[in-house]
């Protein structure tokens, strides 16, 4: 049931355009393949932030739950519960819609031809 609703957003997410999907004409170069690298660190360390933040939810949560002189504030550590689930729901949908979308761009790279013209004297 949860990979159904994954494949589902991820699906959604995909669809969902802001601007024409980018194509590229031409060879990609060395410092191209290095800024898809970077992209790709960049997304991991979005993902990890997505989950820090939802353990820092889930710890919140337990402390408004456990305060017993606060009884009325239970309803807000139940809500941080349901936040931090949202949020690494949604931190892992983003992570696999970047991926998905950069693989594309590794799948077309020749590694050899990269290392090749960026070897070609000026």
């Amino acid at each position: 049931m949860g990979k159904q609703i994954l494949k589902k957003g991820i699906k959604t997410l995909g669809k969902t355009r802001i601007v024409r999907p980018f194509e590229t004409k031409e060879n990609i170069i060395l410092r191209d393949f290095l800024a898809l690298e970077r992209t790709t660190l960049a997304n991991e360390r979005t993902l990890f932030s997505y989950i820090r933040t939802s353990l820092y939810l889930i710890l919140g949560g337990i402390a408004l739950i456990q305060l017993e002189e606060f009884a009325n504030l239970i309803w807000a550590g139940y809500l941080a519960f349901g936040i931090s689930v949202f949020l690494l729901v949604y931190g892992a949908v983003r992570y696999l819609v970047l991926r998905h979308k950069l693989q594309k761009f590794y799948d077309t790279i020749d590694l050899p031809e990269v290392a090749k013209e960026d070897k070609k004297p000026e």
